[in-house]
């Protein structure tokens, strides 16, 4: 693989990195550069946010920006890759802490992204939703 006009990686674990990096550090700049034009973000049904999401600005819009204020301290852990062509699955794990509840959620979740060009194309989430949303239950 090769860089990109910015001298960053275009292989899609690289690709994937940087999307997880730039949503810890709460840069949605960085975090849409890492997005496709026309990205499918699909966050999975039973999710608190389920649908898919297009475009750069509706990712963070409509999930990023959202998460952050439902919960307090979200964030998405990925601790293993597993990368097959444009495929990438990360097996990572969600831990925040809901504002309205005061509810702590610690839950393990798998992330599926294809990155095609040195951006990510789609995203699907997999999660079990009941620990999600008993982390919002009062």
């Amino acid at each position: 693989m090769g860089l990109n006009e910015q001298g960053l990686s275009e292989a899609p674990r690289d690709v994937v990195r940087r999307q997880y990096l730039a949503s810890a550090a709460g840069d949605l700049d960085a975090l849409r550069a890492t997005l496709a034009p026309d990205v499918e973000w699909t966050e999975m049904a039973g999710f608190p946010l389920a649908g898919t999401y297009r475009t750069p600005e509706g990712v963070t819009s409509g999930v990023m920006e959202r998460l952050g204020q439902d919960w307090e301290g979200w964030a998405a852990h990925d601790d293993t890759y597993v990368v097959d062509g444009e495929n990438v699955v990360v097996l990572a794990r969600y831990t925040a802490t809901h504002r309205a509840t005061g509810n702590p959620l610690a839950v393990r979740v798998a992330h599926h992204f294809v990155v095609r060009g040195g951006l990510i194309v789609r995203f699907e989430q997999f999660v079990d939703t009941a620990k999600v949303r008993d982390a919002a239950a009062s």
